[in-house]
Protein backbone atom coordinates (compact mmCIF):
# COMPACT_ATOMS: atom_id res chain seq x y z
CA UNK A 1 0.00 0.00 0.00
CA UNK A 2 2.52 2.60 -1.15
CA UNK A 3 1.50 6.26 -1.39
CA UNK A 4 -2.27 5.76 -0.97
CA UNK A 5 -4.16 8.55 -2.66
CA UNK A 6 -6.15 9.56 0.41
CA UNK A 7 -2.93 10.57 2.18
CA UNK A 8 -2.36 13.26 -0.47
CA UNK A 9 1.40 12.59 -0.85
CA UNK A 10 1.64 15.49 -3.28
CA UNK A 11 1.19 17.88 -0.35
CA UNK A 12 4.00 16.28 1.65
CA UNK A 13 6.54 16.86 -1.11
CA UNK A 14 5.77 20.52 -1.83
CA UNK A 15 8.62 23.02 -2.01
CA UNK A 16 8.56 26.08 0.25
CA UNK A 17 7.31 28.24 -2.65
CA UNK A 18 4.55 25.73 -3.42
CA UNK A 19 3.54 25.49 0.23
CA UNK A 20 3.21 29.27 0.55
CA UNK A 21 1.27 29.54 -2.72
CA UNK A 22 -1.17 26.88 -1.50
CA UNK A 23 -1.49 28.59 1.88
CA UNK A 24 -2.24 31.93 0.24
CA UNK A 25 -4.94 30.37 -1.94
CA UNK A 26 -6.54 28.54 0.98
CA UNK A 27 -6.28 31.56 3.27
CA UNK A 28 -8.36 33.61 0.81
CA UNK A 29 -11.08 30.95 0.85
CA UNK A 30 -10.89 30.68 4.64
CA UNK A 31 -11.34 34.44 5.06
CA UNK A 32 -14.47 34.36 2.94
CA UNK A 33 -15.73 31.42 4.98
CA UNK A 34 -15.03 33.29 8.24
CA UNK A 35 -17.25 36.14 7.12
CA UNK A 36 -20.20 33.75 7.54
CA UNK A 37 -19.46 33.78 11.28
CA UNK A 38 -21.11 36.54 13.37
CA UNK A 39 -17.98 36.68 15.52
CA UNK A 40 -15.50 37.26 12.69
CA UNK A 41 -17.77 39.68 10.80
CA UNK A 42 -17.97 41.83 13.92
CA UNK A 43 -14.25 41.46 14.71
CA UNK A 44 -13.24 42.58 11.20
CA UNK A 45 -15.67 45.50 11.27
CA UNK A 46 -14.35 46.65 14.66
CA UNK A 47 -10.80 46.63 13.29
CA UNK A 48 -11.80 48.31 10.00
CA UNK A 49 -10.45 45.53 7.80
CA UNK A 50 -11.92 43.22 5.19
CA UNK A 51 -10.73 39.98 3.55
CA UNK A 52 -9.64 42.08 0.56
CA UNK A 53 -6.94 43.64 2.77
CA UNK A 54 -5.25 40.27 3.22
CA UNK A 55 -3.58 39.66 -0.12
CA UNK A 56 -0.55 37.63 0.97
CA UNK A 57 0.93 35.81 3.94
CA UNK A 58 2.80 39.01 4.71
CA UNK A 59 -0.54 40.63 5.53
CA UNK A 60 -1.33 38.14 8.31
CA UNK A 61 -0.39 40.66 10.99
CA UNK A 62 -3.42 42.75 9.99
CA UNK A 63 -5.73 40.00 11.27
CA UNK A 64 -6.63 40.25 14.98
CA UNK A 65 -5.73 37.31 17.22
CA UNK A 66 -8.36 34.79 18.29
CA UNK A 67 -8.18 33.50 21.88
CA UNK A 68 -9.70 30.77 23.99
CA UNK A 69 -11.68 33.49 25.75
CA UNK A 70 -13.26 34.40 22.40
CA UNK A 71 -14.50 30.81 22.10
CA UNK A 72 -15.89 30.92 25.63
CA UNK A 73 -17.55 34.30 25.12
CA UNK A 74 -19.29 32.99 22.00
CA UNK A 75 -20.27 29.61 23.44
CA UNK A 76 -21.63 27.44 22.01
CA UNK A 77 -21.99 28.16 18.28
CA UNK A 78 -21.01 31.81 17.79
CA UNK A 79 -17.97 30.97 15.62
CA UNK A 80 -19.81 28.56 13.35
CA UNK A 81 -19.58 29.33 9.63
CA UNK A 82 -22.06 26.70 8.42
CA UNK A 83 -25.65 25.83 9.37
CA UNK A 84 -25.84 23.34 12.23
CA UNK A 85 -27.59 20.97 9.83
CA UNK A 86 -24.19 20.54 8.13
CA UNK A 87 -22.32 19.82 11.39
CA UNK A 88 -21.83 16.13 12.15
CA UNK A 89 -19.80 16.30 15.37
CA UNK A 90 -18.67 18.66 18.09
CA UNK A 91 -15.92 18.34 20.66
CA UNK A 92 -15.88 20.37 23.85
CA UNK A 93 -13.50 21.11 26.68
CA UNK A 94 -14.56 20.28 30.21
CA UNK A 95 -15.09 23.92 31.15
CA UNK A 96 -13.71 23.37 34.66
CA UNK A 97 -12.19 26.87 34.72
CA UNK A 98 -15.11 28.67 33.09
CA UNK A 99 -17.36 28.16 30.10
CA UNK A 100 -16.30 25.23 27.92
CA UNK A 101 -15.01 25.71 24.41
CA UNK A 102 -16.78 24.03 21.50
CA UNK A 103 -15.28 23.00 18.17
CA UNK A 104 -17.56 22.01 15.27
CA UNK A 105 -16.85 19.65 12.36
CA UNK A 106 -18.55 18.96 9.05
CA UNK A 107 -18.25 15.57 7.37
CA UNK A 108 -15.44 16.93 5.22
CA UNK A 109 -13.65 18.30 8.32
CA UNK A 110 -13.71 14.83 9.89
CA UNK A 111 -12.40 13.25 6.69
CA UNK A 112 -9.57 15.77 6.39
CA UNK A 113 -8.70 15.25 10.06
CA UNK A 114 -8.53 11.47 9.54
CA UNK A 115 -6.28 12.02 6.51
CA UNK A 116 -3.91 14.18 8.57
CA UNK A 117 -3.60 11.60 11.36
CA UNK A 118 -3.17 8.77 8.82
CA UNK A 119 -0.43 10.79 7.14
CA UNK A 120 1.38 11.08 10.48
CA UNK A 121 1.18 7.36 11.24
CA UNK A 122 2.19 6.41 7.70
CA UNK A 123 5.20 8.74 7.93
CA UNK A 124 6.67 6.75 10.84
CA UNK A 125 6.27 3.43 9.07
CA UNK A 126 2.90 2.05 10.18
CA UNK A 127 1.11 -0.03 7.57
CA UNK A 128 -1.88 -2.39 7.28
CA UNK A 129 -0.99 -5.41 9.37
CA UNK A 130 0.10 -3.27 12.31
CA UNK A 131 -2.01 -3.35 15.47
CA UNK A 132 -2.59 0.13 16.90
CA UNK A 133 -3.68 0.45 20.54
CA UNK A 134 -5.07 3.80 21.68
CA UNK A 135 -4.94 4.58 25.41
CA UNK A 136 -6.60 7.99 25.06
CA UNK A 137 -10.04 8.69 26.43
CA UNK A 138 -12.88 8.60 23.91
CA UNK A 139 -15.70 11.12 23.86
CA UNK A 140 -15.21 14.86 24.08
CA UNK A 141 -11.41 14.44 24.32
CA UNK A 142 -10.09 14.47 20.75
CA UNK A 143 -7.19 12.07 21.29
CA UNK A 144 -9.48 9.04 21.26
CA UNK A 145 -11.57 9.52 18.13
CA UNK A 146 -8.82 11.48 16.35
CA UNK A 147 -6.35 8.60 16.40
CA UNK A 148 -9.13 6.05 15.94
CA UNK A 149 -10.29 7.56 12.65
CA UNK A 150 -6.74 8.13 11.41
CA UNK A 151 -5.60 4.60 12.21
CA UNK A 152 -8.69 3.14 10.55
CA UNK A 153 -8.15 5.34 7.51
CA UNK A 154 -4.66 3.90 7.19
CA UNK A 155 -6.04 0.37 7.45
CA UNK A 156 -4.55 -0.59 10.82
CA UNK A 157 -6.17 -3.08 13.17
CA UNK A 158 -7.27 -0.74 15.95
CA UNK A 159 -7.65 -1.48 19.65
CA UNK A 160 -9.77 1.32 21.18
CA UNK A 161 -8.62 0.50 24.71
CA UNK A 162 -9.33 4.02 26.02
CA UNK A 163 -7.76 5.31 29.23
CA UNK A 164 -7.01 3.48 32.45
CA UNK A 165 -6.93 -0.12 33.71
CA UNK A 166 -3.23 -0.66 33.10
CA UNK A 167 -3.25 -4.44 33.56
CA UNK A 168 -5.99 -4.72 30.94
CA UNK A 169 -3.94 -2.51 28.60
CA UNK A 170 -1.00 -4.87 29.03
CA UNK A 171 -3.18 -7.94 28.40
CA UNK A 172 -4.36 -6.35 25.15
CA UNK A 173 -0.76 -5.61 24.16
CA UNK A 174 0.34 -9.21 24.70
CA UNK A 175 -2.82 -11.00 23.51
CA UNK A 176 -3.49 -8.91 20.38
CA UNK A 177 0.13 -8.50 19.31
CA UNK A 178 0.00 -4.71 19.55
CA UNK A 179 2.82 -3.16 17.49
CA UNK A 180 2.03 0.53 18.00
CA UNK A 181 0.53 2.37 20.94
CA UNK A 182 -0.54 5.93 21.66
CA UNK A 183 0.01 7.13 25.24
CA UNK A 184 1.01 10.26 27.10
CA UNK A 185 4.66 10.13 28.30
CA UNK A 186 3.88 9.71 32.00
CA UNK A 187 1.51 6.82 31.25
CA UNK A 188 4.10 5.11 29.05
CA UNK A 189 6.34 5.02 32.11
CA UNK A 190 3.48 3.61 34.16
CA UNK A 191 2.93 0.83 31.60
CA UNK A 192 6.56 -0.22 31.96
CA UNK A 193 6.41 -0.21 35.76
CA UNK A 194 3.35 -2.48 35.80
CA UNK A 195 4.86 -4.75 33.16
CA UNK A 196 7.91 -5.14 35.36
CA UNK A 197 5.72 -5.98 38.36
CA UNK A 198 3.96 -8.62 36.23
CA UNK A 199 7.25 -10.13 35.07
CA UNK A 200 6.73 -8.99 31.47
CA UNK A 201 9.71 -7.82 29.43
CA UNK A 202 8.31 -5.57 26.67
CA UNK A 203 11.31 -6.28 24.43
CA UNK A 204 10.94 -10.05 24.76
CA UNK A 205 7.27 -10.59 25.46
CA UNK A 206 5.54 -8.05 23.18
CA UNK A 207 5.62 -6.95 19.55
CA UNK A 208 5.72 -3.25 20.40
CA UNK A 209 7.85 -1.20 18.01
CA UNK A 210 6.23 2.26 17.78
CA UNK A 211 5.00 4.65 20.46
CA UNK A 212 3.17 7.91 19.77
CA UNK A 213 3.51 10.37 22.64
CA UNK A 214 2.10 13.84 23.22
CA UNK A 215 -0.47 15.82 25.22
CA UNK A 216 1.96 16.80 28.00
CA UNK A 217 5.39 18.48 27.85
CA UNK A 218 8.31 16.10 28.18
CA UNK A 219 12.05 16.27 27.83
CA UNK A 220 14.28 14.50 25.32
CA UNK A 221 15.75 12.61 28.27
CA UNK A 222 12.34 11.25 29.21
CA UNK A 223 11.65 10.24 25.59
CA UNK A 224 14.93 8.29 25.38
CA UNK A 225 14.27 6.64 28.73
CA UNK A 226 10.83 5.49 27.53
CA UNK A 227 12.34 4.13 24.31
CA UNK A 228 14.90 2.12 26.29
CA UNK A 229 12.31 0.77 28.74
CA UNK A 230 9.74 -0.34 26.16
CA UNK A 231 12.07 -1.15 23.28
CA UNK A 232 10.28 1.21 20.87
CA UNK A 233 10.83 4.30 18.79
CA UNK A 234 8.82 7.10 20.38
CA UNK A 235 7.55 9.87 18.11
CA UNK A 236 6.42 13.25 19.40
CA UNK A 237 2.95 14.37 18.38
CA UNK A 238 1.22 17.73 18.72
CA UNK A 239 -2.46 18.49 18.47
CA UNK A 240 -5.16 20.51 20.17
CA UNK A 241 -8.93 20.39 20.01
CA UNK A 242 -9.20 23.94 18.68
CA UNK A 243 -7.21 22.89 15.60
CA UNK A 244 -9.11 19.55 15.34
CA UNK A 245 -7.10 17.37 17.70
CA UNK A 246 -4.10 15.10 16.99
CA UNK A 247 -2.51 15.33 13.57
CA UNK A 248 -1.45 18.98 13.62
CA UNK A 249 2.29 18.22 13.77
CA UNK A 250 4.28 15.00 14.00
CA UNK A 251 7.86 13.79 13.99
CA UNK A 252 9.26 11.93 11.02
CA UNK A 253 11.72 9.03 11.50
CA UNK A 254 14.55 11.57 11.86
CA UNK A 255 13.07 12.55 15.26
CA UNK A 256 14.38 16.10 14.98
CA UNK A 257 11.26 18.22 15.27
CA UNK A 258 7.58 17.86 14.40
CA UNK A 259 6.56 18.67 10.84
CA UNK A 260 3.50 20.91 10.99
CA UNK A 261 1.23 20.26 8.04
CA UNK A 262 1.20 23.63 6.35
CA UNK A 263 -1.45 22.63 3.83
CA UNK A 264 -3.74 22.66 6.91
CA UNK A 265 -2.22 25.44 9.03
CA UNK A 266 -0.32 28.71 8.84
CA UNK A 267 2.16 28.84 11.71
CA UNK A 268 3.54 31.89 13.52
CA UNK A 269 5.72 32.22 16.61
CA UNK A 270 5.25 35.46 18.56
CA UNK A 271 6.59 36.99 21.73
CA UNK A 272 3.87 36.18 24.32
CA UNK A 273 4.18 39.67 25.82
CA UNK A 274 4.64 41.99 22.84
CA UNK A 275 2.85 39.67 20.36
CA UNK A 276 5.47 40.57 17.78
CA UNK A 277 6.94 37.79 15.59
CA UNK A 278 10.21 36.22 16.70
CA UNK A 279 12.92 34.82 14.37
CA UNK A 280 13.09 31.12 13.52
CA UNK A 281 14.96 29.33 16.28
CA UNK A 282 13.71 31.61 19.05
CA UNK A 283 11.13 30.35 21.57
CA UNK A 284 7.76 32.08 21.65
CA UNK A 285 4.03 31.41 21.65
CA UNK A 286 2.61 29.27 18.87
CA UNK A 287 -0.12 30.97 16.81
CA UNK A 288 -2.06 28.92 14.26
CA UNK A 289 -4.50 29.72 11.45
CA UNK A 290 -6.59 26.92 9.94
CA UNK A 291 -6.83 26.93 6.14
CA UNK A 292 -8.57 23.61 5.50
CA UNK A 293 -11.68 23.68 7.67
CA UNK A 294 -15.35 24.30 6.87
CA UNK A 295 -17.40 24.42 10.07
CA UNK A 296 -15.24 26.55 12.33
CA UNK A 297 -12.04 28.00 10.90
CA UNK A 298 -9.88 29.96 13.35
CA UNK A 299 -7.68 32.92 12.46
CA UNK A 300 -4.41 33.55 14.29
CA UNK A 301 -5.39 31.45 17.29
CA UNK A 302 -3.16 31.98 20.32
CA UNK A 303 -2.43 28.46 21.55
CA UNK A 304 -0.46 29.54 24.68
CA UNK A 305 1.99 26.72 23.84
CA UNK A 306 5.65 27.72 23.86
CA UNK A 307 7.92 26.33 21.16
CA UNK A 308 10.12 27.44 18.27
CA UNK A 309 10.48 26.81 14.56
CA UNK A 310 13.62 24.77 13.94
CA UNK A 311 15.76 26.44 11.27
CA UNK A 312 17.00 24.55 8.23
CA UNK A 313 15.75 21.58 6.25
CA UNK A 314 14.97 18.10 7.53
CA UNK A 315 17.00 15.22 6.04
CA UNK A 316 13.72 13.41 5.33
CA UNK A 317 13.16 15.78 2.40
CA UNK A 318 9.90 17.37 3.61
CA UNK A 319 9.81 21.15 3.51
CA UNK A 320 6.96 21.66 5.98
CA UNK A 321 8.28 23.69 8.91
CA UNK A 322 9.36 21.80 12.01
CA UNK A 323 8.26 22.67 15.53
CA UNK A 324 10.48 21.89 18.47
CA UNK A 325 8.94 19.91 21.34
CA UNK A 326 6.61 22.02 23.45
CA UNK A 327 8.46 23.78 26.26
CA UNK A 328 5.21 24.14 28.19
CA UNK A 329 2.45 26.71 28.17
CA UNK A 330 2.84 30.39 28.88
CA UNK A 331 0.43 29.93 31.78
CA UNK A 332 2.48 26.95 33.14
CA UNK A 333 5.48 29.15 33.80
CA UNK A 334 6.50 29.42 37.47
CA UNK A 335 7.95 32.68 38.73
CA UNK A 336 10.17 32.13 41.76
CA UNK A 337 12.21 34.97 43.23
CA UNK A 338 11.83 36.82 39.95
CA UNK A 339 13.09 33.89 37.85
CA UNK A 340 10.95 32.33 35.10
CA UNK A 341 11.01 28.53 35.40
CA UNK A 342 9.27 25.77 33.43
CA UNK A 343 8.70 22.25 34.80
CA UNK A 344 10.39 20.72 31.77
CA UNK A 345 13.68 22.36 32.78
CA UNK A 346 13.58 20.44 36.04
CA UNK A 347 12.57 17.20 34.33
CA UNK A 348 15.49 17.47 31.91
CA UNK A 349 17.92 17.43 34.85
CA UNK A 350 16.16 14.69 36.81
CA UNK A 351 15.97 12.28 33.86
CA UNK A 352 19.77 12.36 33.53
CA UNK A 353 20.17 10.44 36.79
CA UNK A 354 19.77 6.66 36.32
CA UNK A 355 19.10 6.25 40.06
CA UNK A 356 15.81 8.16 39.73
CA UNK A 357 12.40 6.91 38.62
CA UNK A 358 9.91 8.66 36.33
CA UNK A 359 7.72 10.43 38.88
CA UNK A 360 8.43 13.80 40.44
CA UNK A 361 6.48 16.63 42.05
CA UNK A 362 7.38 20.30 42.37
CA UNK A 363 5.83 22.13 45.33
CA UNK A 364 5.97 25.90 45.73
CA UNK A 365 5.40 27.44 49.15
CA UNK A 366 5.91 30.77 50.83
CA UNK A 367 7.49 31.17 54.27
CA UNK A 368 8.14 34.54 55.86
CA UNK A 369 7.55 36.27 52.49
CA UNK A 370 10.15 34.01 50.90
CA UNK A 371 9.23 31.73 47.98
CA UNK A 372 10.52 28.17 48.32
CA UNK A 373 10.65 25.24 45.90
CA UNK A 374 10.67 21.58 46.93
CA UNK A 375 11.37 18.88 44.35
CA UNK A 376 10.30 15.38 45.37
CA UNK A 377 11.51 12.64 43.06
CA UNK A 378 11.14 8.89 43.34
CA UNK A 379 14.12 6.58 43.52
CA UNK A 380 14.15 3.80 40.94
CA UNK A 381 15.10 1.25 43.59
CA UNK A 382 15.10 1.18 47.39
CA UNK A 383 18.35 2.20 49.04
CA UNK A 384 19.40 2.67 52.65
CA UNK A 385 22.90 3.82 51.73
CA UNK A 386 22.62 7.20 53.44
CA UNK A 387 26.00 8.65 52.35
CA UNK A 388 25.26 7.72 48.73
CA UNK A 389 21.76 9.23 48.88
CA UNK A 390 23.13 12.38 50.50
CA UNK A 391 25.72 12.76 47.73
CA UNK A 392 23.06 12.15 45.06
CA UNK A 393 20.76 14.77 46.61
CA UNK A 394 23.60 17.27 46.69
CA UNK A 395 24.50 16.69 43.03
CA UNK A 396 20.85 16.95 41.87
CA UNK A 397 20.48 20.20 43.81
CA UNK A 398 23.65 21.61 42.24
CA UNK A 399 22.59 20.80 38.71
CA UNK A 400 19.08 22.17 39.27
CA UNK A 401 20.50 25.42 40.63
CA UNK A 402 22.77 25.74 37.57
CA UNK A 403 19.73 25.27 35.30
CA UNK A 404 17.01 27.32 37.02
CA UNK A 405 19.18 29.79 39.02
CA UNK A 406 17.23 28.98 42.20
CA UNK A 407 18.25 26.50 44.89
CA UNK A 408 15.44 24.00 45.50
CA UNK A 409 15.07 21.58 48.37
CA UNK A 410 15.43 18.10 46.87
CA UNK A 411 13.81 15.11 48.53
CA UNK A 412 14.43 11.56 47.34
CA UNK A 413 11.39 9.41 48.12
CA UNK A 414 10.65 5.69 47.74
CA UNK A 415 9.07 4.39 44.57
CA UNK A 416 5.28 4.70 44.71
CA UNK A 417 5.31 7.71 47.03
CA UNK A 418 4.07 10.20 44.45
CA UNK A 419 0.43 9.69 43.38
CA UNK A 420 -0.11 8.89 39.69
CA UNK A 421 -3.23 9.19 37.57
CA UNK A 422 -4.31 7.78 34.22
CA UNK A 423 -4.57 11.31 32.84
CA UNK A 424 -1.93 13.99 32.47
CA UNK A 425 0.65 13.92 35.23
CA UNK A 426 0.43 16.58 37.95
CA UNK A 427 3.93 18.01 38.15
CA UNK A 428 3.43 21.25 40.08
CA UNK A 429 1.59 22.18 43.29
CA UNK A 430 1.64 25.92 43.89
CA UNK A 431 0.53 26.27 47.48
CA UNK A 432 1.32 29.98 47.43
CA UNK A 433 -2.04 30.56 45.71
CA UNK A 434 -3.89 29.45 48.83
CA UNK A 435 -2.19 31.91 51.14
CA UNK A 436 -4.24 34.82 52.50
Amino acid sequence: MENPSFLHPQYESLSRAEIEALQTERLQKTLQQCMKSPFYRKRFEENHISPRDIRSLGDMSKIPFTTKQDLRDNYPFGLSTVPLSEVVRLHSSSGTTGKPTVILHTKRDIEQWADAVARCLYMVGLRPGDVFQNTSGYGMFTGGLGFQYGAERLGLLTVPAAAGNTKRQIKFITDFGTTAIHAIPSYAGRLYEVMSEMGIDPRRDTRLKTLVIGAEPHSEEQRRRIETMLGVKAYNSFGMSEMCGPGVAFECPEQNGMHIWEDYYIVEIVDPVTLEPVPDGEVGELVLTTVNREAMPLLRYRTRDLTRILPGDCPCGRHHKRLDRMKGRSDDMMILKGVNIFPIQIETILMQFPELGNEYLITLTNEDANDLMTVEVELKEFSDDYPKLQALTKEITRQLKDEILVTPQVRLVPKGSIPVTDGKAVRVRDLRKTLI
